[in-house]
């Protein structure tokens, strides 16, 4: 079965986290070395506070934007660029989105899957590869849908002939009432009056009942309706209301 919009996102999730967890743990580890950072600093950097009892090797992927976000200046500002930084803040709104199960367009998909491609690259992270090929796919899949949604537009009933074998046209096959085919058919009077037929008016084809059975294909339906008609008439539990 194919992966929903969501579930690539948290594909392309996990691997963000993959690729971003040791590029991150190595730039905080010089960091704090140069005195840039103070280790005491980390915990506000996350609304986890568990994620402070651990590496910052093992953050999940919603820490680690968190940290690189806060910790720009400080950390990532002479490595990265705006550009990088504002993929940071990006990919965290599509990590809430994703964590509060917001559903994902095809589009809003391929953006999410497109800026973790691209932060992933700005850190030469091999986990790049992984998601440059469910862009690909997804891409694929997006144009087959819109190729089967254009032939869908633009096949015609010529077409359909065609490739069933030139099926030829109905009226070649059954002669149309000789009203249709004269152009005088009336669609209003393609339901009878009912009253009218009671007073004995109407065309002959509602008059004659031999004549209107003639044209008449007895269907389940109306046949439980004339049965239904006929108990009524003779008071015979028949249901008085006709849905």
């Amino acid at each position: 079965m194919a992966d929903t919009n969501n579930e690539r996102v948290g594909k392309a999730l996990d691997l963000l986290k993959e690729g971003l967890a040791p590029f991150v743990d190595r730039e905080v580890k010089a960091a704090l070395a140069d005195k840039q950072l103070n280790a005491a600093d980390l915990q506000r950097f996350t609304s986890d506070p568990m994620l402070s009892k651990r590496p910052v090797g093992e953050w999940d992927v919603a820490g680690l934007l968190a940290l690189m976000w806060e910790t720009w200046n400080q950390v990532f500002r002479q490595i990265l660029g705006p550009a990088e930084r504002g993929l940071v803040g990006e990919l965290r709104g599509h990590r809430t989105r994703w964590a509060h199960q917001e559903p994902f367009s095809t589009d809003d998909a391929y953006r999410a899957l497109d800026s973790t491609h691209r932060l992933l690259s700005s850190v030469s992270s091999p986990q790049a590869g992984d998601v440059e090929t469910m862009k690909m796919e997804l891409l694929r899949l997006r144009f087959n849908e819109q190729a089967r949604a254009q032939r869908r537009r633009t096949t015609s009933p010529l077409a359909d002939n065609q490739a069933t074998g030139g099926l030829p046209p109905w009226r070649e096959v059954v002669s149309p009432h000789q009203d249709v085919a004269s152009g005088q058919y009336q669609q209003a009077e393609f339901a009878a009056d009912l009253w009218q037929v009671y007073l004995g008016g109407g065309v002959a084809e509602y008059q004659d009942p031999v004549e209107f059975f003639r044209r008449t294909f007895l269907t389940d339906s109306l046949r439980r309706l004339l049965i239904n008609g006929v108990k009524r008439l003779s008071d015979n539990d028949g249901d008085p209301v006709v849905q």
